[in-house]
């Protein structure tokens, strides 16, 4: 027996499980993992838009998109006060 562990798509989703199941095997953490109790989150108080503040402040400007896209592969949105700040820093 197989037990679900067939490596082809089943085609019944719109997007493969399998591809969305590997994509969350293959995220990049940026010592970020307390950001992760934000999942799904919409609006952030100033002490959490401060926390993700911190963190994009210690990474290197080349890790930047890299972050956001971590992020973005574990639906943690980033701070619309943050996104102009980002984007400023990745085009440094």
């Amino acid at each position: 027996m197989n037990y679900g562990l067939n490596t082809e798509c089943c085609g019944l989703h719109e997007v493969c499980e399998k591809d969305s199941l590997r994509a969350l095997e293959d995220i990049d953490y940026y010592e970020d993992e307390e950001l992760d109790r934000f999942r799904g989150r919409t609006a952030y108080s100033e002490e959490e838009v401060e926390e993700f503040r911190e963190v994009l402040y210690t990474m290197r400007t080349d890790e930047v998109a890299g972050w956001m896209h971590s992020l973005e592969l574990r639906q943690v949105n980033l701070p619309d006060e943050l996104k102009d700040e980002a984007f400023l820093l990745m085009s440094s």
